[in-house]
């Protein structure tokens, strides 16, 4: 039995969850085992603005992922939005006195870089990213791990969230029940899930383009170089038809899903609700939706554009640009986008494809929720330091948590609410009778090997309580 990863996108139009089981002992085997969609709650624009309602959407489609799998999950991956996300970048280097690259050295570097920068106050460092490593005078070095030499040197990408999104985050996680692992920009983990070796190591700009907001990852070679967002998604598509035409919001989405189109068709009337007054109706040519869908895709690609340009790393991008999420699925994209980014070559990707039970590759919405199960299964950057301050890397050990825990690890469990538990409310209640097993201290043994060291230490104890009788014997006479 694998590890179960639940990555939870949580969306401004719909939050979207994924369960995958992870063997790393079945070549690192990834298979997709449940997933469920919901309408977004409580969120606008990026940012959570009602905690109770988000909470309850969460929960909602976590309950519905779980009956899906019909199994608990281990680790839960949940994304952030770069809405309030800050470019940092840092470097360092350190002396090595074992003249030898190991783990702690690149922790230790990588940490002293992050010392060395300025992060604002109301900031919370998200990811440390390096990009590059240098030993003594050896440059662009992919991995420093067992080299020889004096001096590691590190630059590197930090991703700061302002502190307040992310406690609003972990609230509401908290509050349906769950306990966030880890928490992933939702650009970085829609780059996981899409882009191939060939694009991480030429430079990528890869764009999320979302419900209400579209967030910009521009990826060369081992990681973000750059990220930025721009508040405008599909949602304002819906709007702007709900305008233009003055029909309801809700027949708009309608008329955005089937006429989902950049290229004019041949002309077609139909028929449309006024809104306020679903008595009575109007006729609309097909062309002016188009038209309204055409002018509004176009602004956005523009704008992403102009910050592509004003940011400095344009040239990185000798791979071209990707785009995925819910817009891209709108037909003429990507002629549409080649002409705007001055004919930079545009893929439309879709999540990469893997073990699956259910049908979920197929759609670009769920690049995210997708990235977010492997970015726990270990397919992230080869190092960085994650949310929770801990060093990842590439070849680190993935296994199941250890089952048994000391009886001080117990008391502080049961200490703590119930909610804290990633399994709390997932679980099948327990009637009251059911005795509950007792907790023996030789749970700390769980092999032979660790019995038999135990019994030799034993032996070893009364050889020694002998010799010390003898050897005062032999000192008395």
């Amino acid at each position: 039995m694998g590890i179960k990863i639940l990555g939870i996108d949580i969306g401004s139009t719909q939050i979207c969850a994924v369960m995958v089981e992870h063997d790393p002992r079945s070549n690192n085997s990834v298979k997709v085992i449940g997933m469920g969609t919901i309408k977004s709650q409580g969120l606008k624009k990026g940012s959570i603005t009602n905690i109770e309602l988000a909470s309850n959407s969460i929960k909602s489609v976590v309950s519905d992922v779980v009956r899906v799998a019909g199994t608990k999950f281990d680790k839960v991956i949940v994304s952030i939005s770069g809405k309030d996300a800050k470019n940092i970048d840092c470097k360092d280097v350190i002396n090595i006195p074992e003249k030898e690259v190991t783990i702690k050295q690149i922790e230790r570097a990588i940490s002293s870089a992050e010392y060395k920068v300025k992060v604002p106050h109301d900031y919370e460092i998200l990811h440390t990213l390096p990009y590059n490593f240098k030993v003594d005078e050896q440059d662009n070095i992919e991995d420093p791990l067992g080299m020889n030499g004096t001096r590691l040197e590190v630059q590197a990408h930090i991703i700061a969230v302002q502190k307040s999104a992310i406690m609003n985050l972990r609230k509401a996680i908290e509050k349906a029940g769950l306990k966030a692992d880890n928490i992933v920009l939702s650009g970085y983990a829609s780059a996981i899930s899409t882009l191939n070796e060939d694009e991480k190591s030429l430079g990528t700009v890869l764009i999320d383009l979302g419900g209400s907001s579209c967030n910009m990852v521009i990826h060369s070679g081992n990681s973000i170089r750059y990220n930025d967002f721009l508040s405008v998604g599909s949602l304002n598509i819906t709007t702007d038809i709900s305008t233009v035409l003055h029909t309801p919001p809700a027949v708009a989405e309608e008329i955005k899903i089937k006429y989902g189109t950049l290229k004019a068709k041949n002309n077609e009337l139909i028929v449309l609700p006024d809104l306020g007054d679903e008595n009575s109706s109007h006729e609309v040519d097909i062309n002016v939706i188009i038209n309204v869908i055409y002018m509004r895709v176009e602004e956005a690609l523009m704008i992403l554009a102009k910050m592509l340009s004003e940011s400095g790393y344009k040239e990185y991008a000798s791979a071209g640009i990707v785009l995925t999420g819910g817009m891209a699925k709108l037909e003429g994209l990507k002629e549409l986008a080649t002409a705007i980014f001055d004919n930079m070559p545009v893929r439309i990707a879709r999540p990469r494809e893997f073990e699956s039970s259910i049908d979920v590759f197929k759609d670009p919405s769920n690049s995210c929720a997708i990235g977010l199960c492997l970015y726990g299964a270990g397919y992230f950057t080869p190092y960085e330091i994650d949310s929770e301050r801990k060093l990842r890397y590439k070849d680190e050990i993935m296994l199941k948590p250890n089952p048994f825990v000391s009886i001080k690890e117990l008391d502080d469990n049961a200490s703590k609410p119930v909610s804290s538990s990633n399994f709390s409310i997932y679980d099948e209640p327990v009637a009251k009778s059911e005795s509950k097993p007792k907790v023996e201290l030789d749970l700390k043994i769980d092999d032979n090997s660790d019995k038999s060291n135990l019994k030799s230490n034993m032996n070893l104890d009364k050889v020694n309580s002998v010799s010390k009788i003898v050897n005062y014997l032999k000192n008395l006479f």
